[in-house]
């Protein structure tokens, strides 16, 4: 089953939303309709299969790792390669982006755990299972620091599928064996 997550203003979900959001401003006296952004984010959560949350996220690495199924779930290698942090090598996001979405994508389209490591106000390890196909990815996502477009990134530097598909040895094979502490 293939969802588009693109922001489009006819999209049944995302008229859904929107109008949901600006029917709770009526009620509740608010005259501020949404943002594209928050229309966009709303129509984008309401066209994936949500994602099961394991540890303690900050606001911004659940965010950015919700993005970054919903991006490979989606084949959009444009979008998921704008998630990339400042000064990635040229050419490199777009690059893993489309190694990830090739190595990623059927499982995306599924269930996913995302299970968040430690601390996570500046940084934050995330590890990805996908349920359908039983793969596990890790990424790494860090907060913007000023002048950056962005409040959160996710390091993409993996143009190679055996790098990408890669699973370091510290990460269990199920979700919360460690208790969200990667100790290493």
């Amino acid at each position: 089953m293939h969802r588009r997550s693109r922001w489009e203003p006819h999209h049944p979900a995302v008229r859904a939303a929107a109008a949901t959001v600006a029917a709770l401003g009526v009620l509740t006296g608010c005259s501020d309709l949404p943002s594209e952004e928050e229309v966009r984010y709303a129509g984008d959560y309401g066209g994936h299969e949500p994602l099961a949350v394991v540890g303690y996220p900050s606001t911004g690495t659940l965010r950015t790792a919700q993005e970054v199924v919903w991006r490979t779930a989606d084949g959009d290698a444009e979008e998921l390669a704008a998630l990339a942090a400042p000064g990635t090598a040229r050419g490199v996001p777009a690059a893993t982006a489309r190694t990830w979405i090739s190595a990623f994508g059927e499982g995306a389209r599924g269930m996913v755990t995302a299970e968040f490591y430690d601390e996570g106000s500046k940084r934050q390890s995330v590890v990805l299972y996908f349920h359908a196909t039983g793969q596990i990815k890790q990424i790494d996502v860090r907060a913007g620091m000023g002048g950056e477009d962005r409040d959160w990134y996710v390091y993409m530097d993996q143009p190679d599928r055996a790098a990408a598909t890669a699973v370091p040895s510290w990460i269990p094979r199920a979700p919360g064996a460690l208790g969200s502490r990667s100790g290493h």
